[in-house]
């Protein structure tokens, strides 16, 4: 049986929608994802996907309840702690590839891993394989307004990568793309699986990404509920 990386426990969140009132989107959530597998969140526009894939990722604290990390809650952790164990440990993806403008698609990757820590030189070399790995070995030098939607964000994934962390999480991958393009992330997503044994937890509304589930969870009304 697959060990479990990632268990969330009992967690809530909610926001002020006005002085007087405050709307619960997470409802005492739980959640388990397994290592090298690939975890797919779907509901509804509005449900509590992307929030609560920002709790499980640390971008976001919850109202209550845990996020336990290969065993260490991660929302023990200062902000500085947490913000430091993001860039080290976890990559994500978003609908829009949030490309810095201004950089070539490999200095985008380069720039994490120097925050983390590594030399230019080698997270240059790292860039220069991650690119290839993911198709765009001819384009590291293009900025992003020189690339394609697909182009650009097949750089955001190999910038998840950069740091080599042990989960990937991926809010509409394909949701900004067409389904030329998004079969190429759907394809790319399936590859570093198989490669690298990579662990996804991907918020999506796209069929052929389900598809691709090992474990399919749905929020309803602010619960999650097992489907497969």
């Amino acid at each position: 049986m697959s060990d479990v990386i990632l268990n969330a426990h009992n967690v809530v969140k909610s926001f002020q929608t006005t002085k007087k009132n405050r709307l619960e989107v997470l409802k005492d959530i739980s959640i388990n994802v397994m290592t090298g597998k690939i975890t797919i969140i779907v509901g509804a526009s509005g449900a509590g996907k992307s929030t609560l894939l920002h709790l499980i990722g640390g971008l976001d604290r919850p109202d209550s309840g845990e996020v336990y990390y290969d065993g260490q809650d991660i929302f023990k952790l200062s902000d500085e702690k947490l913000a430091k164990f993001r860039n080290k440990n976890v990559g994500f993806v978003f609908q829009f590839h949030h490309l810095l403008p201004e950089f070539t698609a490999i200095e985008n990757i380069i720039i994490p891993q120097m925050i983390d820590g590594t030399s230019y030189n080698k997270a240059k070399i790292r860039g220069e394989e991650l690119l290839q790995i993911v198709g765009l070995s001819d384009r590291l030098n293009h900025k992003p307004a020189e690339l394609s939607g697909g182009e650009q964000q097949r750089v955001a994934v190999a910038r998840a990568l950069a740091n080599n962390p042990k989960i990937i999480f991926a809010d509409e991958p394909t949701g900004n793309l067409d389904s030329v393009n998004g079969e190429e992330i759907r394809k790319l997503i399936l590859d570093l699986k198989a490669k690298f044994k990579m662990t996804f937890v991907i918020v999506t509304h796209n069929s052929s990404l389900v598809e691709l589930a090992d474990i399919l969870y749905e929020i309803k009304d602010g619960k999650i509920h097992v489907i497969n």
